[in-house]
């Protein structure tokens, strides 16, 4: 079946996956399929919370022909009513021509004190000065900051004054979701797994939950913070095309993304001529993009404001002193990779100067690392079903007026040495975790502890950056202490577990370097191999960098001749291109004249027309390596008779594997002049355990190939 994405055949016809059919059950009439998104914006720069409003309207179901007729019908609204730029001078001639025309298009207003009214400018259209009634603005008061996307009645009446605009706006609806039932949302949600609840929420921010490990699915989450979260002041920096600003452009209609360099204290804060309150006092997100830069001019006197705003959630206006719960959210770019700004600099390095100011850092809540964010790619994007946008920031919005910062009391106590603005950054991420995760307050204590652990980590990592600039800064120990058992959990963040010698002070507790990732990656002739230990267990996380087979299996095959891999999974094409990259180590390791053996052990695909290209594969590989100095065979065995995945050598060596070959998170997507194609150690890894054990007797299997 062809499922390309054509003219003739603009979706897909592919049935709808367990989870789909269980949100369209659930959540009736508040989903759409997330690649018809893509399928309708064509070449429209409409944000996707606006065309998933339309969407939502005509494609709600997982019924084929109604969805087909629905983006039909979406896509003639559009063409009929979407105003393009380039297209604004024919859609002024046909409200002319009618005497009325419905337009889709952004609408900003403002005051006139002159003519005390208010004036609005569409975005698109071009026109401007349009009068409007005071009672919408009062009922839509974004209007005034920044504007908003609306579906608008302008009418045209043929005057003889010329001071008098012809243009008449008659009616004006924003678009968003006009209802929410936080009960509803409560109860359909204690039908899903928490996994299940996962796995959901990142289809609706278009992401294809199968591509992510579970802690890069957290990381998404703690960009959709500032929306559930008042006063929530995050900072994701990271290498360009990670999608980073993709969730505030597009997101939500209470979010605004503007340009670093646009920031002014009129802009933001207050317009001390006019008295108008800026952005902060009107939108519950604000996210600053592109805000890294070293040669970026920044005022001194914004960054003071932006301190105490951040601090005290309040700003000046002449004398008098005004509150707002606006989130900020500040987004940039780095140049050096993690490794690199942990010896020679720190993660905050590419700000502007007058940013780089440790009181400034303080205020940050939580420091998303966005290096272990994969560049966005298409198979990155769901086709799966996903809320309608909007539904969703409008549950988001929703739990800003609750608290669930204390919801991990119950099981685990933060340490004392930490401070109260490290306790408050803390208790900010977790409760908007868990009101992410579990807004109905019903959870396992595994996934309160994750939560409350992911939260710690992002404070750290900004305290620890902030004590490499501030050596006034005192060390903290991140840590809990489990009630039920009084056990003390230290928590350390990724890169301090992948590199403990780079870690601010040193080699942590329990992490003293002697394993470090990357360690066995290359040769050296100036020191001795460490030694090889029987019994030896590491356990590597979620996003890691740095591992490679060559780190893994390298030391333990050298001198070996034959070797039988077991794994039930080679099946896929990730699968196979792991097979092989092990095979091409275990060539490295047969010196010439010599002659060695790698035997597979795996399982094969139940259908029928699968197992016949698994086969071919196989078949290929086993021909491929047929003259080389290392034979590779196969054989498939019934899947209950491979108890473990593991790599056994004539040496004696036993390493077991629980996730065999398939360690890294999945790509299909690596081509010739991708990096992470030709460089294990910068792929990201999928979270598994590794153990060395040194075998009494040698056991290496079958050696016959499949014909």
């Amino acid at each position: 079946m062809n499922d390309a994405l054509t003219l003739d055949n603009p979706m897909p016809d592919k049935p709808p996956s367990d989870l789909d059919r269980k949100i369209n059950t659930n959540f009736p009439g508040l989903v759409v399929r997330k690649d018809l998104t893509k399928i309708v914006r064509g070449n429209s720069v409409v944000p996707s919370y606006v065309l998933e409003y339309l969407l939502g309207q005509y494609c709600a179901t997982d019924d084929e022909a109604t969805i087909k007729e629905g983006v039909e019908t979406v896509k003639r609204i559009l063409a009929e009513h979407f105003v393009h730029r380039n297209e604004a001078k024919l859609v002024q001639s046909k409200i002319r021509e009618k005497g009325q025309h419905r337009v889709i298009d952004k609408v900003s207003v403002e005051l006139n004190p002159r003519k005390d009214c208010y004036e609005t400018d569409f975005t698109n259209l071009g026109l401007k000065k349009l009068v409007i009634d005071s009672d919408v603005v009062r009922k839509h008061p974004k209007l005034l900051v920044g504007g908003i996307w609306c579906i608008l009645d302008i009418g045209y009446a043929a005057t003889e004054d010329a001071q008098q605009q012809p243009w008449v706006l008659q009616s004006l609806k924003p678009i968003q979701v006009s209802n929410f039932d936080p009960e509803a949302l409560l109860a359909a949600r204690r039908q899903f797994s928490t996994e299940e609840w996962l796995d959901t929420l990142m289809q609706s921010i278009g992401l294809n939950p199968e591509l992510l490990s579970r802690r890069g699915k957290l990381l998404q989450l703690l960009r959709l913070i500032p929306y559930c979260e008042r006063n929530y002041n995050l900072i994701e920096l990271g290498p360009k095309g990670t999608g980073k600003s993709h969730v505030f452009s597009e997101f939500s209609p209470h979010g605004i993304l503007i340009s670093g360099g646009e920031i002014t204290v009129a802009k933001l804060f207050v317009n001390n001529q006019s008295g108008k309150v800026g952005l902060v006092g009107y939108w519950d997100s604000v996210a600053f993009d592109e805000f890294a830069g070293k040669d970026k001019r920044v005022d001194k006197n914004l960054v003071d404001i932006m301190k105490n705003y951040m601090a005290n959630k309040t700003f000046s206006r002449g004398i008098d002193s005004v509150g707002a719960e606006a989130s900020m959210s500040f987004l940039g770019n780095t140049k050096r990779n993690v490794a690199y700004m942990m010896r020679h600099s720190h993660f905050f390095e590419e700000l502007p100067d007058k940013y780089i100011d440790s009181a400034f850092l303080d205020r940050l809540h939580c420091y998303v690392p966005g290096w272990e964010t994969s560049p966005m790619r298409a198979e990155l994007f769901s086709d799966g079903y996903g809320f309608i946008v909007d539904y969703l920031a409008e549950g988001l919005k929703h739990f800003r007026d609750h608290d669930f910062s204390n919801l991990y009391q119950d099981h685990f106590e933060l340490s004392s040495d930490i401070t109260t603005r490290d306790r408050d950054g803390v208790h900010k991420t977790f409760s908007g975790l868990m009101k992410i995760l579990c807004p109905h307050q019903e959870f396992q204590k595994e996934e309160v502890r994750e939560a409350l652990e992911l939260a710690m980590e992002c404070r750290r990592r900004v305290k620890t950056q902030i004590i490499k600039i501030d050596e006034t800064f005192p060390v903290v120990e991140f840590s809990y202490r489990e009630k039920a058992s009084g056990n003390v959990v230290g928590v350390r963040t990724l890169e301090e577990k992948q590199f403990p010698k780079l870690a601010v002070g040193g080699p942590l507790p329990g992490l003293d370097g002697s394993g470090e990732i990357g360690d066995t990656q290359g040769e050296t002739t100036e020191l001795p191999a460490p030694e090889l230990v029987s019994g030896e267990h590491h356990e590597y996380e979620d996003n890691m960098k740095g591992v490679s087979y060559q780190s893994l299996f390298a030391r333990h095959l050298r001198g070996t001749r034959k070797i039988t891999l077991q794994d039930s999974y080679i099946r896929k094409g990730h699968q196979v291109r792991n097979l092989m990259e092990f095979l091409s180590l275990c060539y490295q390791q047969i010196p010439d004249g010599e002659e060695g053996q790698v035997h597979l052990l795996t399982v094969a695909q139940d259908d029928v027309y699968a197992r016949e290209h698994q086969q071919e594969q196989l078949d290929e590989i086993v021909q491929n390596f047929s003259t080389s100095k290392l034979q590779f065979t196969y054989e498939f065995v019934p899947s209950n008779s491979l108890h473990a995945r593991s790599v056994q050598t004539d040496t004696g060596w036993k390493i077991s594997i629980d996730r065999g070959l398939d360690i890294f998170q999945r790509s299909e997507s690596m081509g010739f002049c991708s990096m992470t194609n030709l460089i294990q150690a910068e792929r990201l890894c999928r979270k598994f355990e590794i153990t060395y054990l040194k075998t009494e007797e040698v056991q290496t299997g079958g050696t016959r190939s499949h014909d």
